[in-house]
């Protein structure tokens, strides 16, 4: 992995993607220490956190990390997510932001040197080499250690780089927390 202290760089998270790709590796990304990490690594430009919401439930678990991005740094772009009954009857939610995380990858990728995208999802081939023709390098962040993989094949090979989300945890992760055995004595 390759960084050079004065390039830009920004964060581009498929805030979906990259949460299943984390709790299938069990581990909890530490947004805070995301950031400091990748400001050591250049000029951080930007970090952006694409997600759905459902916007008519009582609580949302997503609305506290949604809240805490937005005031630390991040910028989160979010949408309604809709909800529909599939053809056996089932309620299923949907609420895909990869559209608009291309979108904005390609069109701020003629201001940064190098974007990392957070996610493993091969739709996002054809936005890297996009933003590879106008000279930005792309690092990809996911992982292929999953069982199946979560990196698309041919999104690793259309990346100038991929950093495994799981050699990441000691320096992104948050702090395993430790569960004290009690005895009935």
């Amino acid at each position: 992995m390759v960084f050079y202290p004065e390039e830009r760089i920004a964060i581009f998270i498929d805030g979906a993607n990259f949460y299943t790709t984390c709790k299938t590796l069990d581990f909890d990304i530490d947004y805070k220490r995301m950031l400091e990490f990748s400001k050591k690594k250049g000029r951080l430009i930007g970090a952006r956190y694409y997600t759905a919401i459902l916007e008519h439930e009582d609580y949302s678990p997503l609305r506290p990390l949604v809240d805490w991005l937005n005031y630390n740094g991040y910028q989160v772009i979010t949408k309604p997510a809709k909800s529909y009954t599939d053809r056996d009857g089932r309620s299923k939610i949907k609420g895909n932001m990869d559209v608009e995380l291309a979108l904005d990858m390609v069109e701020l990728a003629e201001h940064v040197d190098h974007i990392i995208l957070c996610s493993g999802d091969g739709d996002f081939r054809a936005a890297v080499e996009a933003c590879q023709r106008k000279g930005t390098r792309v690092t990809v962040l996911s992982s292929m250690r999953t069982k199946p993989s979560m990196l698309a094949d041919e999104l690793r090979r259309q990346a100038n780089d991929v950093i495994e989300l799981s050699d990441m945890e000691n320096l992104i992760g948050r702090p395993r927390r430790e569960y004290a055995d009690y005895d009935d004595e």
